[in-house]
């Protein structure tokens, strides 16, 4: 379990490091680009559908509606920043490998089309999380427990099949990570924190680069 505090430490030392900064500025740019476009679209689409003729009507529809995509894009700033910053994940794992191996010894670069794939899974298992917390936040004692935990076991298992892909095929990758199921899910427990985080909830897809690239290595050695 030590190591894992090491790995942690390591990993936030490494976030605000100049390569992991200049990504955090890129994603959050387009992040909020898409937000910023779903909400002109979104609210337009929504007025359009219906017409009052009565001024305060009007206005109290507007605001309601307002109210009711400021929720959604709430929801849906976690799952986007994951795909967005997804397409950077293969250059911030070069920059923390850099640090981790020998000239020669770093992974390779996951293949296009499966980089895509596993980008959009990211940001389905984060909207899928997100989405749950939503739901059990009616439920009091649960809730907080069980988001903890679902991000654990999923976050934590995406972010090290993403870190071991890059030396490994996925099939080798994905026995590896079974075999070590339990670790990787305390593992994912410290990425689970940033996600409930607000604000550093952002920096989810950073920190679970530069962290489980160091717990595969650890892992992988034994």
């Amino acid at each position: 379990m030590t190591f894992m505090f090491d790995a942690a430490l390591a990993a936030l030392r490494e976030i605000v490091s100049p390569p992991f900064r200049n990504v955090l500025f890129k994603s959050l740019g387009m992040t909020f680009l898409f937000l910023a476009l779903a909400w002109v679209g979104l609210d337009r689409l929504a007025l359009s559908y219906v017409a009052v003729n009565h001024p305060w009507l009007q206005l109290a529809l507007t605001y309601a509606t307002g109210v009711g995509l400021f929720i959604l894009l709430a929801f849906l700033i976690g799952p986007i920043s994951v795909l967005v910053a997804g397409l950077f994940l293969d250059d911030l794992a070069d920059v923390v490998e850099a640090d981790l191996y020998p000239p020669g010894r770093r992974g390779q670069a996951i293949p296009a089309a499966q980089a895509i794939l596993m980008g959009l899974r990211f940001a389905a298992i984060s909207a899928a999380v997100n989405f749950l917390a939503l739901l059990l936040l009616l439920v009091p004692g649960v809730n907080a427990v069980a988001f903890l935990f679902a991000n654990a076991y999923l976050l934590g298992r995406e972010y090290f099949l993403f870190a071991a892909t890059r030396f490994r095929p996925l099939e080798e990758a994905t026995e590896l990570r079974r075999r070590y199921a339990p670790q990787l899910f305390l593992a994912g427990l410290f990425i689970a924190a940033f996600v409930a985080t607000p604000g550093l909830n952002v920096l989810t897809p950073l920190f679970g680069v530069a962290f489980m690239a160091r717990i595969h290595k650890f892992l992988s050695t034994r």
